[in-house]
């Protein structure tokens, strides 16, 4: 008898959908240097409900001869010395990918699916720093795909009319912390929950989810 496939194999065919934030010190990937990440993997039950499941997270070591803009840094609540301090425990950017890359992999292998998605808003810009760190630091390892990917804030302009992360939270009732906000965790968590809600609602409007096709 054929074992039943994992839930979260038969929703987006046999993709496996992780949250992902980065903070960075530019817009180039190529140039500039990635200084936090955080993923958050997600759980689907057998009724079709998604959760979060598990978040994690590391600041990161500007690679050598990387570029960062001090304006970059004024966004996300950061400066030189704090980049510097020891106390940030920063890995480097192979230790990054291994640290939040593996689980990923785990999970992969726990519900069958194929390839990892990055689910993110505006997650182009995350998928970029995470493939250029990943060339730079040659892991071999990264389980994203190399363009697929889930946007958030094409999901909430169509769920809310919303495309702004803080104004999708609260027309979902989630409230925002502007305090908080910018931290990669913080942002990967709620960019998590709004996916979870969009689909959920979804699925539950039509009835059940879309039917998968091989291939």
């Amino acid at each position: 008898m054929q074992e039943r496939a994992h839930p979260i194999q038969r929703r987006f065919r046999g993709f496996l959908p992780v949250v992902v934030d980065v903070e960075t010190a530019g817009f180039n990937p190529e140039t500039d240097a990635l200084l936090e990440i955080a993923v958050v993997l997600l759980d689907r039950d057998e009724a079709g409900r998604w959760s979060r499941r598990e978040t994690l997270s590391c600041h990161v070591e500007p690679f050598p001869g990387a570029n960062i803009e001090d304006r970059n840094l004024d966004h996300i609540g950061m400066d030189r010395a704090r980049l510097k301090s020891p106390l940030r425990a920063a890995k480097t950017e192979r230790e990054a990918l291994r640290h939040v890359c593996e689980p990923i992999r785990d999970q992969l292998r726990e519900t069958g699916c194929t390839r990892a998605v990055l689910v993110g808003h505006n997650p182009a810009f995350d998928l970029s720093f995470v493939h250029a760190a990943a060339r730079r630091a040659n892991y071999r390892r990264n389980p994203f795909h190399a363009f697929t990917v889930f946007d958030t804030a094409t999901l909430g302009g169509l769920a809310y009319g919303q495309t702004v992360l803080a104004k999708m939270a609260g027309a979902a009732g989630l409230g925002w912390d502007a305090v908080e906000a910018h931290s990669a965790i913080y942002d990967a968590e709620m960019t998590a929950e709004l996916f979870c809600r969009i689909v959920n609602r979804w699925d539950e409007l039509a009835g059940s989810p879309p039917p998968v096709f091989p291939g």
